[in-house]
């Protein structure tokens, strides 16, 4: 586990194959069963498993294909949350979306589907590592509770400290489910963070009555006290990007802001950081860092154009002014279909990246 994250390794979403876009449309219509679906996407899943060792990864993931998004099917599986439908410009395109808010004590269904779906993972993936991607708690506590209209309108708690504390139980039980389940491989994904750098995003916080600052401290207690109780065999990554849908993004600032206190939690074996763009800022909040490894995330998953494998080793080397060689490892920033739509780009250009992250990292690390 001291190997994790990898030199070379992935966030977790995969462009969706069109044969199972067409059949989570079939199933929506009611043209075919929900066994009929899930047929298909275990049938997807052993090839895109397939294709992940064929280019060299050492983690293998699922690619998310039995998910509409990366973080909503996660959530709507909690107890205590409700699902709604609404339309959207934040992303700079009016689309269909959905939000999730509190509507009752939050807790872990220990029947949540997710336990099985890597379960066929893991089994499909054989001697590779199967790595398990969820959200992180940071994503309900700002968008279900603090941002939440419907939340505000009626709340459960009595006060915030005993949300917390069931958003703490619910996660460290989740952690533990899929622990037992066989997962030695988990990744929080929470862009939540980026809310608290955008100034946007930051007076929608200030205009709910929370102070953006202060929840920097809040998010990361929230996320070590998740942590506190982690199997010691299992590793943790931490993803963060500034949002990722068909090729767009949420947030915009640097991670001046956050670093300090995201990097110095240590129960993480590693965070992988988006440093595709100039958006992302230099690396210097990287100096933040305490002995765990960061995934520079210089392979961008928004745009098919492949990057130039020489200038991917200077940005490697420029990073190093302020994290040593052998803290670091390559990804690309984000995953390529964090939405069943997928990015603007085609499954050539996503295994074309991918296998320029596995070689690019080989050439630069020797182990």
């Amino acid at each position: 586990m001291t190997n994790i994250p990898f030199r070379f390794d992935q966030v977790g979403s995969l462009l969706r194959p069109e044969r199972l876009k067409k059949a989570r449309e079939e199933f929506k219509q009611g043209v075919i069963t929900r066994e009929a679906l899930t047929k298909i996407e275990d049938e997807e899943i052993v090839k895109v498993i397939q294709k992940q060792k064929e280019v060299g990864l050492q983690a293998v993931t699922d690619g998310e294909f039995r998910r509409r998004w990366w973080h909503l099917d996660f959530i709507a599986g909690l107890k205590g949350i409700t699902v709604f439908d609404f339309e959207t410009t934040a992303f700079g395109i009016t689309t269909e979306a959905q939000g999730t808010f509190v509507s009752g004590p939050l807790s872990f269904d220990p029947t949540h589907p997710f336990l099985d779906h890597f379960k066929f993972t893991k089994e499909q993936a054989g001697e590779t590592i199967a790595k398990q991607t969820i959200p992180g708690p940071n994503m309900i506590y700002l968008d279900s509770f603090i941002l939440s209209k419907q939340y505000h309108e009626n709340p459960v708690y009595a006060d915030k400290k005993e949300f917390i504390q069931d958003l703490i139980t619910t996660y460290q039980a989740a952690i533990q489910a899929f622990y037992d389940a066989g997962c030695r491989y988990l990744q929080l994904d929470d862009t939540s963070w980026g809310g608290l750098f955008d100034d946007r995003f930051r007076g929608m916080i200030a205009s709910n009555g929370y102070d953006p600052d202060e929840l920097i401290q809040e998010f990361g207690d929230i996320t070590e006290a998740v942590l506190s109780k982690k199997p010691a065999d299992l590793a943790v990554t931490f993803h963060f990007c500034k949002g990722n849908f068909q090729s767009h993004w949420l947030y915009n600032g640097s991670y001046d802001k956050i670093a300090e206190r995201l990097l110095a939690i240590t129960q993480f074996n590693g965070f992988f950081l988006e440093f595709d763009d100039e958006r992302s800022g230099s690396f210097e909040p990287l100096k933040n860092i305490q002995d765990q490894r960061i995934v520079l995330g210089l392979v961008t998953t928004k745009t098919p154009e492949l990057e130039d494998k020489e200038t991917l080793k200077a940005r490697i080397k420029e990073a190093t002014q302020f994290v040593p060689l052998e803290q670091h490892c390559l990804s690309p920033q984000c995953g390529f279909s964090s939405t069943h739509e997928g990015n603007k780009v085609t499954e050539e250009d996503q295994w074309a990246k991918l296998k320029l992250v596995v070689e690019t990292a080989k050439e630069v690390w020797k182990d």
